[in-house]
């Protein structure tokens, strides 16, 4: 993928972010959408060797759309200044733990795996999983490819005790989540760099323990 000619485009597009401009660069914008729907599409076939949750997805089911929803925003810009995509299973919209690209100029890219918002009687299957299994838990958040690639498990958490817990339990900082995120930022500078691709598939395999774990605490949710 050119990311240096896709980083150009969104950065114009910010400065520019009008239907009218879009239009008049449509054809650009066409050939940055099938350059990375290439992309998404590689990057699935090299997922789906050590992920089968996620074998039959095509693109068309991870891209998100680049136009907002500005419905109840205070920002009427009528275009995302990133491209991104979802690969789990059931696709970008499913609320299975899984990976997410997000390419952004201005230090602005990542890519993060885990549960996002999950609904509540998801949320409770995970604490409970995590209360049962806290050594698995912190096996899987200690591995060595994890503490290479994320500092810290992510996510918003509750400021209080979550309820039916104690806060003596040893796994409560972790029962507070209510997201359970892995977040790995990647600076504009390491997209000139020849093996960013093999750098950001390590980051996703490494993303796969904790998936599995948080899908399996949720399998019959």
């Amino acid at each position: 993928m050119n990311y240096q000619v896709t980083f150009t485009f969104l950065k114009k597009l910010k400065e520019n972010n009008t239907k009218e401009w879009l239009d008049a660069n449509r054809k650009q914008y066409e050939v940055i959408k099938k350059d990375f729907n290439t992309y998404v599409k590689t990057l699935l076939t090299d997922v789906q060797k050590w992920d089968k949750d996620i074998i039959g997805l095509e693109p068309k089911d991870c891209i998100f759309r680049i136009n907002r929803d500005i419905r109840f925003a205070k920002d009427k810009s009528p275009y995302k200044t990133n491209i991104g995509a979802g690969i789990s299973k059931g696709g970008r919209k499913s609320m299975a733990a899984g990976y997410y690209i997000h390419l952004e100029p201005g230090n602005k890219s990542f890519v993060a795996g885990g549960m996002y918002m999950p609904e509540p009687d998801a949320l409770k299957k995970v604490r409970q999983e995590i209360d049962y299994n806290y050594p698995a838990f912190l096996k899987i958040i200690n591995q060595k490819d994890f503490k290479k690639y994320f500092e810290e498990l992510g996510g918003d958490k509750l400021i209080t005790v979550p309820k039916g817990y104690d806060a003596k339990n040893p796994a409560i900082e972790h029962l507070k989540h209510k997201n359970y995120l892995m977040m790995h930022p990647i600076k504009d500078a390491n997209f000139k760099k020849p093996d960013i691709y093999k750098h950001i598939t390590q980051v996703l395999k490494a993303m796969k323990p904790l998936d599995d774990f948080l899908n399996e605490s949720v399998a019959d949710a």
